[in-house]
């Protein structure tokens, strides 16, 4: 393998996809890439990814490795960090395993193969058992000091969004979320329900068409046209007040709300439909099981428990909706349609003495045809 291109740099892979362009080589410093992070990637359009650290450490089996060589991008990882330091906008090549940029090896590091994928992928699997074991116990660790989400003593904020005995979809850019928005879609297009973007979230749904009526987060992976699209604006917080998010939104000049609270910002989005009087949560691409919060670099899941536990049945899960039913093609309903819809056409033409003429010259001609 081959191949030259310009550099785009972030230690931050979400940023990076903000500013690299089709055909530009992607450096990261990005420990366990994982499924959204891959995604962005190639939508990005890529034509290569450098990790300076491993792409996949062995903590967990994390998917981006595998979603980026099934799309056909080449990953090389375990670069060192010094690669981190290359002048943006360069042009480097990449020859197998190493990296030149000026007649000079750059960086070497590891080719992600299949073969090399799948080694590494059995070798986390190994370890789950003992991740599980530590994100158990420290969940449980958290939850006695974050258990003031259950017994409600947080100052929820006055927001201009009326949720009162209204459905609420929750989107989060979380896996899968894609797939399992448009599958609702039929129950958003009927219900009109109140649409809560959840930081990139708010970018899921104005890309297939809806606007979302609330955005939540930390305002740090969510673009400038979704912060502009009218939505209210609510900052996640942390328990002493600080909220780095407000200095973006001071620099455009929006007009924001602050929310305080532990967790996570899909746990205070849900708490807030809740404490507003939603009738129905519709969580889509939301974390939920041990893989989701490690891809988030959570070591529990404390707050989410508690949260889900408070919301109860009020809450609908769409994580994996997509998949659960696909409707099959079926060629013997499709040929009743076609022969029943042939009926009042055959009605017509008996009918109509001008198309009858035209039929007996039809089938004439085609028996002057087959005697030739």
């Amino acid at each position: 393998m081959e191949l030259k291109g310009i550099v785009i740099i972030d230690k931050k892979t979400k940023n990076l996809v903000k500013r690299i362009k089709p055909g530009q080589i992607a450096i990261i410093c990005h420990a366990d890439l994982d499924e959204i992070a891959a995604q962005s990637l190639i939508e990005a359009k890529v034509k290569a990814v450098l990790n300076a650290t491993s792409s996949i450490t062995g903590m967990y089996p994390n998917k981006g490795p595998g979603i980026l060589l099934k799309a056909g991008i080449p990953l090389i990882d375990n670069l060192g960090f010094k690669i981190m330091n290359l002048p943006e906008g360069q042009v480097v090549s990449i020859r197998e395993n190493q990296v030149w940029s000026e007649g000079k090896l750059i960086a070497q590091g590891s080719l992600m193969t299949d073969k090399r994928l799948e080694k590494l992928i059995n070798e986390t699997k190994k370890n789950l058992d003992y991740q599980l074991n530590k994100f158990i116990t420290n969940t449980l660790n958290f939850v006695s000091k974050e258990k003031d989400i259950i017994l409600g003593n947080i100052d929820y904020p006055n927001i201009k969004t009326n949720m009162q005995n209204k459905n609420v979809v929750i989107v989060v850019r979380g896996q899968g979320y894609k797939e399992d928005l448009n599958a609702i879609r039929p129950f958003i297009n009927e219900e009109k329900p109140i649409l809560i973007g959840v930081d990139g979230g708010a970018d899921a749904l104005l890309e297939i068409g809806y606007k979302p009526d609330l955005i939540i987060g930390d305002m740090d992976s969510i673009s400038d046209k979704a912060l502009r699209c009218g939505a209210e604006l609510i900052v996640h917080a942390y328990q002493d007040g600080q909220a780095p998010g407000t200095r973006r939104l001071k620099d455009m000049q929006l007009k924001y709300i602050l929310f305080s609270a532990p967790g996570t910002s899909e746990d205070i989005a849900m708490l807030l439909a809740h404490e507003k009087g939603a009738d129905l949560q519709v969580a889509v691409g939301t974390h939920s099981n041990m893989i989701d919060f490690l891809e988030k670099g959570r070591k529990g899941m404390a707050s989410t428990f508690l949260v889900r536990l408070k919301v109860g049945p009020k809450l609908v899960d769409a994580k994996g909706v997509s998949k659960l039913y696909q409707p099959k093609t079926n060629l013997k309903y499709l040929s009743q349609i076609f022969f029943a819809g042939l009926i009042p056409i055959a009605i017509i033409f008996s009918m109509s003495p001008l198309l009858n003429q035209f039929i007996k010259i039809l089938i004439l001609k085609i028996r002057l045809i087959i005697r030739v």
